[in-house]
């Protein structure tokens, strides 16, 4: 067995955990909240940093400095998340599920999240390209 089948998402090491990124960058799109009912609509705006090819971020290890806003997740705040998709393998293990056949850890293929369609490669904008009033209209409905 793996370890992400033996052991809880706090008993993981830093290198185990950051292993279960997908890297499919939802996450890193641009998220807009109602105010009135709390709901999270995703856009298909991505951060500065990130690179659209690759859905990988281009300065990983220095992105709080440059991105103050940058989510970091954690074990420990995990489960107040719930704008993440379901996809996102952090939130499949903590709902007790499996991993998808197209996740790298199953798969042993590190693009089989773009060839399956599961990441948002070809999907965005930066947002250096879209104006803040326009972000309404950038909402989108293909986040699972």
């Amino acid at each position: 067995m793996s370890f992400w089948q033996t052991k809880s998402l706090s008993e993981m090491s830093t290198t185990e955990w950051e292993s279960l990124c997908d890297g499919c960058a939802k996450c890193c799109l641009h998220k807009l909240e109602d105010e009135d009912t709390g709901e999270v609509f995703h856009t298909d705006v991505v951060c500065r940093l990130l690179d659209l090819n690759s859905c990988q971020c281009r300065d990983y290890e220095d992105r709080f400095t440059q991105v103050p806003d940058c989510f970091k997740l954690t074990p420990d705040n995990l489960h107040h998340q719930t704008w993440l998709p379901a996809s996102c393998a952090y939130r499949l293990l903590f709902e007790g599920k499996t991993l998808p056949e197209w996740h790298h850890l199953v798969s042993g293929n590190n693009q089989s999240v773009h060839i399956s369609g599961n990441s948002i490669k070809g999907k965005a904008v930066m947002e250096q390209s879209v104006q803040l009033d326009d972000m309404e209209d950038r909402i989108v409905h293909w986040i699972d």
